[in-house]
């Protein structure tokens, strides 16, 4: 039971020289179904130049449930942050960046979930608009989430809702002093290591993650190595101190790998920095990879992935390079094979593959396994072993609502057809096929209003790619049968787009 006056949510804002793109956050926060006397907002203002903090004043003054501290500028969110913590009232605690925005009944469904299992920490699913966000965590509810049962730790920004006495009791606040990227995976991974229940509410997306148009966000500029790869043992600190060696550390120790690692030496993010920075950051993942990390958790990537742990543990800064310019004309393509209309519902069969350059990802065959073909030799057989990745391969079907860019994952049935001969010359390659059907009524809860496009999801040997589907489904009222449309202009696109036949 909430205490009479206290509010249920504190929203902690760290703002600076944000102006106008704090507006998209300031009017979902004012349209929250969560009533204005049941939650606070706090702007802290980080010695904005630009004017923030005079908009940021009007704001308040005309709500009183919106509260401004100015401070001088610290350059970085952790100590505004922190003081937001210390003149937070609520019984729990979101934080937000400006640049972000929230869903209309996200505070209430996110403090209605941590009321209702007695939550220290609950996370709201998120939808990226520019950037990356967990997908494979919001593929459903979880009301017991674990970093031993669940992948908590693909979600390591601190854009969620803390009990703010759990926050108190174990003091976790963020690391201050200077520009500390990553500064939230400290507190987040320790939050998970310490919190007694953490859930996971999928079934609504509660916060919109976006990437500044302008880039101007404190956080997009390049990261500056040293200081960078000494945030990531920071991290791995906590995790050594709380698991021993094996399988759960491998896991987590993998998260860091494969994000802050080999996601930045890979594909076109490679192509796009200088080669100097190349070569700082290949450097510094080179001395974590030999010092930090067992065998075991290279061992447990995509083939993919492994061969660029393994060319950077090796200091092969050139094949790098030279994988990256072939990965980087990977996409995935898919086509409509069938379409079912009937009344609200639509079932939609997809086929879809992974391609470079036009041409189909291959898997040689050598003694029973499949290999990874890629453009770079001398790499050991056992690195590129892709058979269980083969065998895990997937293709998923997800409705993307255009307005808000929600994400649904469809329930699927699907297959892998192999194409070619193992013993042939050749390599074999992959299609993927899917059927799933839509029911408008129950999508999103019954709440469809707005424009759904899909898309096909290949997920196989280090890739998840999507490859939009032409049609378009517009919805005028929650739950009513959609308006199909092919944004390629219907009939002459519509024949070489589906494969065999379109029913009515």
């Amino acid at each position: 039971m909430v205490e009479v006056g206290v509010p249920k949510v504190s929203v902690v804002v760290p703002a600076y020289n944000c102006g106008s793109h704090i507006e998209k956050l300031a009017a979902s926060l004012l349209r929250q179904s969560l009533p204005a006397d049941e939650f606070e907002v706090i702007f802290v203002d980080d010695g904005s130049t630009d004017g923030t903090g005079k908009r940021l004043d009007r704001l308040a003054a005309a709500h009183p449930h919106i509260h401004v501290l100015h401070i001088e500028n610290s350059g970085w969110p952790s100590r505004p942050r922190n003081l937001g913590i210390e003149r937070a009232r609520g019984e729990y605690v979101f934080f937000a960046d400006d640049d972000d925005w929230f869903a209309d009944q996200a505070l209430e469904r996110l403090y209605d979930c941590a009321n209702t299992y007695d939550a220290d920490l609950v996370i709201g699913k998120m939808a990226g608009h520019g950037r990356g966000v967990p997908r494979e965590l919001f593929r459903k509810n979880r009301f017991d989430a674990t970093l031993e049962n669940a992948p908590l730790i693909d979600s390591l920004t601190c854009h969620k809702l803390f009990r703010r006495s759990f926050l108190n009791e174990h003091g976790l606040r963020f690391p201050e002093g200077g520009k500390r990227r990553l500064e939230d995976h400290s507190v987040v991974v320790r939050a998970y290591f310490l919190s007694r229940r953490t859930c996971v509410l999928s079934d609504y997306t509660c916060y919109h993650h976006a990437q500044r148009g302008d880039a101007r966000n404190v956080t997009a500029a390049l990261l500056e190595p040293s200081g960078y790869f000494e945030s990531v043992r920071d991290a791995l600190d906590i995790v050594d101190a709380n698991t021993e060696p094996g399988p759960l550390r491998d896991r987590l120790h993998r998260r860091w790998l494969r994000n802050e690692m080999i996601n930045r030496l890979r594909g076109k993010r490679l192509l796009d920095v200088p080669e100097d920075w190349l070569e700082q950051v290949a450097l510094e993942s080179q001395k974590i990879i030999q010092d930090r990390f067992a065998p075991g958790v290279a061992a447990g990537l995509p083939p993919l992935q492994r061969a660029v742990a393994y060319l950077t543990e090796r200091g092969r800064f050139a094949d790098l390079r030279r994988l990256a310019r072939w990965e980087a004309g990977i996409a995935g393509h898919g086509r409509v094979d069938e379409f079912q209309v009937d009344d609200r519902t639509v079932t939609v069969s997809v086929v879809a593959e992974l391609r470079s350059a036009d041409q189909p990802i291959g898997f040689r065959s050598d003694n029973g396994r499949d290999v990874l073909v890629l453009p770079v030799d001398d790499i050991a057989p056992e690195v590129l072993d892709s058979t269980a990745q083969v065998r895990k391969a997937r293709l998923d079907v997800v409705a993307r609502r255009r307005e808000t860019g929600d994400e649904i994952f469809l329930p699927v049935t699907f297959r892998i057809e192999r194409v070619g001969e193992p013993t042939g010359t050749d390599p074999v390659h992959l299609v993927h096929r899917a059927t799933t059907t839509i029911d408008f009524g129950a999508l999103n809860g019954g709440r469809t209003r707005g424009s759904w496009f899909l898309k096909a999801r290949i997920t196989n040997a280090g890739w998840t790619e999507d490859a939009r589907l032409p049609f378009l489904f517009i919805c005028r009222a929650d739950g009513a049968p959609p308006r199909i449309r092919d944004e390629r202009k219907i009939w002459n696109m519509l024949r070489s787009a589906v494969g065999r036949r379109i029913r009515r």
